[in-house]
């Protein structure tokens, strides 16, 4: 049975209002600060037929991702992200059964910045994304050209996963050099909340070298232990999951010029076990934006997975995106992927996006 979508009319009301009621409370220099992204999906698939769902060949979904900012002073500010989503929203849920909506904490961190000359230092303790990678810099729908996220990047049992560990992180940059250093409770590829069990140290970081305006490289890093006693693949009689520590090591690229934009990423991750072999997965995918006017634009991506067990997935998304205003955003995607194992070697996924942004801002000089 198809689910129905959040009223649009209503966020279409709400974003006019927000918008222009608060617009002239950013630049104090203390205060309150709110952002929202809604997004309205529809999405048709062969996986969603398939066992274990057995459900309809479409559906529908929403997300939603709260930004509040509280300004302390000019150093000192409070940030969050907080999502509410339905179940299926993200791809990798349309080959797992049941219905439901489920928040999360993305982010919720104290930080401390300071500017000077040509440098900045921003210090930040608290529940946030993994430094390891690029792609968490544009999770949110409004940022993120297409529909689906990059290969190796997801929920749960993915090598990084969106959803936030807690710790605290250091970002400089000096120049053109920028780089960042993260000590986690848990590893990127099984985050922990804080009153969770098997919680283990882990270290993330990164750094980057601008060679030009628009032109930038990157490489970054994880180690720490990733399994907790009821993970899913941590198997009877397995070692003592803090002395089995996982490794990742990242390359970057962003590129742009004019109305076109390439991102790409390629990670290779191991995951060693005492039962049974130590899992080995190297990643990697391209992105290509081409904006065609003010309201238009095409984005194309492909990625690639292969590992020492389960084989590959080799993916290929496209979308077109048309900007309604300065505040929504209309995708359409398809996404192909193709397994070099399994009795259902493709999979496909034709999906809308409907985005809109609210914002909104108090504040005192």
């Amino acid at each position: 049975m198809m689910k129905a979508f959040p009223s649009t009319l209503l966020v279409c009301l709400l974003s006019g209002v927000l918008g222009a009621q608060f617009a002239r409370a950013q630049e104090a220099s203390s205060g309150f600060d709110i952002r929202a992204t809604l997004t309205a999906q529809m999405a048709a698939s062969n996986e969603l037929t398939e066992a274990p769902r057995d459900g309809s060949p479409a559906i529908a979904g929403s997300r939603s991702v709260l930004y509040p900012t509280w300004k302390i002073s000019d150093n000192w500010f409070v940030t969050g992200a907080l999502q509410l989503a339905t179940r299926p929203y993200y791809f990798e849920f349309f080959s797992t059964p049941g219905y439901g909506v489920k928040g999360n904490v993305l982010q919720s961190t104290l930080n401390y910045s300071r500017i000077s000359g040509n440098g900045s230092v921003l210090v930040r303790v608290g529940e946030m994304p993994t430094a390891f990678g690029s792609f968490m810099l544009r999770y949110d729908d409004m940022d993120n050209a297409l529909v689906d996220l990059p290969i190796g990047y997801g929920y749960y049992y993915s090598p990084i996963s969106i959803l936030g560990v807690a710790g605290a992180q250091v970002d400089a940059t000096k120049g053109r050099w920028d780089g960042r250093a993260q000590f986690a409770n848990s590893s990127p590829a099984n985050p922990r909340g804080l009153f969770a069990h098997d919680q283990y140290g882990n270290w993330a970081g990164g750094a980057g070298y601008t060679i030009r305006q628009g032109f930038r490289v990157g490489v970054s890093g994880y180690r720490g232990p990733f399994l907790d006693r009821k993970y899913r693949f941590f198997f009877p009689g397995e070692a003592n999951p803090s002395t089995l520590p996982a490794h990742a090591l990242g390359a970057d690229v962003n590129w742009a010029h004019g109305h076109t934009s390439v991102l790409g990423e390629v990670q290779t991750f191991v995951m060693p076990y005492a039962k049974i072999p130590t899992f080995r997965e190297s990643v990697g995918y391209v992105e290509l934006k081409q904006v065609l006017s003010p309201r238009w634009f095409l984005a194309l991506r492909g990625g690639y997975s292969t590992t020492n067990a389960g084989g590959s997935e080799r993916r290929v998304e496209t979308a077109a995106g048309f900007r309604v205003n300065r505040l929504q955003l209309l995708k359409v995607g398809y996404e192909n992927d193709h397994y070099s194992t399994g009795d259902e070697q493709n999979d496909n996924v034709l999906a809308i996006q409907f985005v809109t942004t609210l914002h909104g801002a108090f504040g005192r000089e």
